[in-house]
């Protein structure tokens, strides 16, 4: 999807061209990646002679949204909390990464009062 949301219309080709070799990914597996942002309704695909060009369909934010939500619900039954939970256990939260939180917390309880 970065490389969508950096320009586009692009080919598959183009894709992979770009993420390949970074990511050690072959030419089926931008295409099944595609296909399921088709089934998401993610990317919009236009034919173009004997390729399709691939476009987004859902802003960075609108995507990080929708699929934070699903990972959250799947996950952890839409809860936050048990999220930064597990978290904390797994990598060890930094001075920052807590002073963010609380900021946090307290901007959202502020909100409810």
């Amino acid at each position: 999807m970065d490389v969508l949301w950096r320009a586009a219309p692009r080919t598959a080709e183009e894709i992979l061209a770009e993420v390949g070799p970074a990511q050690n990914w072959q030419e089926g597996t931008v295409k099944s990646l595609l296909n399921r942002l088709l089934r998401k309704k993610a990317v919009h695909a236009e034919r173009d002679g004997r390729r399709y060009l691939y476009t987004p369909l859902l802003t960075r934010e609108q995507y990080v949204q929708q699929e934070s939500k699903g990972l959250l619900d799947r996950l952890f039954g839409g809860r936050v909390a048990p999220l930064v939970a597990h978290f904390s256990e797994q990598r060890k939260l930094s001075k920052k990464d807590i002073a963010e939180l609380r900021k946090l917390l307290k901007e959202l309880d502020d909100e409810q009062r």
